[in-house]
């Protein structure tokens, strides 16, 4: 047990490490985010992190969806003997029925979850530090109130957070149902499409090329201005909206705030550095839309849908990831990331298989149950994704259920 003594700050903690070569580290929680603000905003310059950790991104997900479900943040913010940060935690407490659950800020709508931290983080603090350090923190939330909570539940964590290692991953983890897959770019987009695609896939989106082209002059847009950015959202979520119904899956747009977190970002000034939306025009013809984030010299290729009817068949969504390829590239990025999901095609452009990692554990007796249900849960969701002939039967299935639901003529 790490022996703590009160420091001056309020509800702030001094963790005393026990490895000779290791820091003294304080806390503290918050549950006010605008109180961290600024230095959350200035970490981010410096930090490890991913875009989903940047105050911006939570703070827009707290208006939207987590004040809407009664969600509490838990802004945990760690400081080394020198004062300076070591690491922030956006943690959060949800009220589900009976129980509060501890998990990520904005988990539900973060394709990473993870802490931010100090670049030199790995080398001041071990694995047995931080699981020592974490103690102290479970004990703190739950002397307040307002942080209290019965069980644990942090998902999609990936294991390196900026190439160092995320610390969560010295806890008892599962993997997740899912993996997330990153490119490398390199210099051109010529050099790179010649050395992922053959000459026979090549002609194949050629061919494909040609026949939208008869639809109309094709044309690559972004978004230039929040006005804009908004109109090719608005049209990202009506197609992404069909094509969730067409394949029997919820509608993650109809969740309560989730639209407006996305339109907030789309056209918040703070963002419009970070936030790129595009869409292809074929002729008259909305042929497909992105939402992406630029972020540590990557792309981050978060939303995106193609139009339904004959147009559809030719492959305006291919033609618009590669695209963005090129428009990554010319950018001067490094790579480009397709975040969470193991779809066929993300496998065929990457090189790196990112594996995520998730966590469950009771707090409390009352939520041993909760807890129990949730590692169940994940566990067989992810045989069952992981199993490609149960996929696919699961798949078709949710389909012909979706197909009989539909009313006739839709």
């Amino acid at each position: 047990m790490i022996p703590l003594t009160a420091s001056s700050a309020p509800h702030a903690r001094r963790a005393e490490v026990a490895s000779g070569a290791a820091p003294e580290i304080s806390f503290r929680i918050t549950t006010d985010l605008a109180a961290v603000a600024d230095e959350w905003r200035r970490f981010e310059r410096t930090a490890l992190l991913t875009p989903f950790q940047t105050y911006e991104w939570l703070a827009a997900w707290q208006r939207h969806v987590g004040m809407r479900n009664g969600v509490t943040p838990a802004i945990v913010v760690g400081r080394f003997a020198d004062d300076e940060i070591a690491f922030i935690l956006p943690l959060a407490v949800d009220p589900r029925r009976l129980l509060r659950r501890l998990c990520w800020l904005g988990q539900d709508l973060c394709d990473y979850n993870a802490p931010l931290l100090a670049h030199d983080f790995a080398e001041r603090v071990t694995p047995e530090n931080f699981r020592a350090l974490w103690q102290q923190l479970e004990a703190e939330m739950q002397s307040e109130p307002q942080t209290r909570h019965d069980w644990i539940e942090f998902e999609k964590m990936p294991e390196t957070i900026g190439g160092a290692v995320n610390p969560f991953t010295c806890f008892e983890l599962t993997p997740n149902a899912n993996s997330a897959h990153i490119m490398q770019l390199g210099g051109d987009w010529e050099t790179l499409y010649r050395a992922k695609r053959s000459s026979a896939t090549r002609r194949h989106d050629r061919a494909k090329r040609r026949r939208m082209a008869q639809f109309g002059d094709i044309r690559f847009v972004t978004a230039a201005n929040p006005a804009e950015a908004t109109a090719a959202l608005e049209m990202l979520m009506q197609q992404k909206s069909l094509s969730f119904a067409r394949k029997g899956i919820s509608d993650m747009f109809t969740r309560p705030g989730c639209r407006e977190f996305f339109l907030d970002l789309a056209a918040n000034p703070a963002m419009r550095h970070l936030v790129h939306v595009g869409r292809v025009e074929i002729g008259t013809i909305d042929a497909a839309a992105n939402f992406g984030i630029v972020h540590g010299g990557c792309y981050y290729h978060i939303l995106s849908s193609y139009c339904d009817g004959r147009l559809a068949h030719f492959g305006p969504g291919a033609l618009h990831l590669r695209e963005l390829m090129g428009y990554a590239i010319a950018r001067g990025l490094k790579t480009f990331d397709f975040t969470i999901g193991d779809e066929r095609y993300k496998s065929e452009w990457c090189d790196v298989r990112l594996q995520l990692f998730d966590y469950s554990a009771a707090a409390t007796w009352r939520g041993w149950p909760a807890s129990a249900l949730s590692a169940a849960r994940r566990r067989v969701k992810r045989y069952i994704k992981q199993t490609p002939a149960i996929w696919r039967l699961a798949s078709q299935l949710r389909v012909a259920f979706a197909t009989l639901q539909r009313p006739r003529g839709a």
